[in-house]
């Protein structure tokens, strides 16, 4: 263990100052996708909304399968809870975090494979698509880390 990692009180392995810094922005990150979450359901729900974008975006949304916005959801659900679980030092958050990666998959999968998204929506349909996945994937092998050294309990 390097102490820069965590610090030995006498009551076990304490997180350091990294690991509370890191986890409230992952908070925040996940919390700001949880809020694109609902913003794409009030959108999808709302004929107002839905006329207000160009055609080829319209269509999007009229055609995107119940199962992507399932995804989608347990993305941003899973993300938050594996947050607070990471607050809270417990070692769940570890396959929650799981959770939320294979719900950021099956989103990408649709985006890149079942769907004309990228045509659509251009560049940063593929760029910002690939961050998510980055964090996602950065937030499990930060919390397997945390579980492995004894700060997730």
């Amino acid at each position: 263990m390097s102490g820069e990692e965590t610090v030995d009180t006498g009551n076990g392995v304490q997180p350091t100052g990294s690991f509370w810094i890191i986890s409230v922005l992952a908070l925040l990150w996940n919390l700001l996708g949880l809020m694109a979450f609902f913003g794409q359901v009030a959108v999808m729900n709302s004929e107002e909304a839905l006329n207000q974008l160009p055609e080829a975006e319209r269509e999007l949304y009229k055609n995107l399968p119940n199962w992507v916005m399932v995804c989608f959801g347990i993305a941003v659900v899973c993300g938050v809870l594996g947050c607070v679980l990471l607050l809270m030092r417990n070692k769940l958050a570890l396959p929650v975090f799981g959770l939320s990666l294979l719900g950021v998959i099956g989103q990408q999968i649709h985006n890149y494979f079942l769907s004309n998204t990228v045509d659509v929506m251009g560049t940063g349909a593929i760029a910002f698509p690939m961050i998510v996945l980055v964090i996602a994937i950065a937030l499990m092998f930060f919390a397997k880390s945390k579980t492995s050294i004894g700060i997730l309990k």
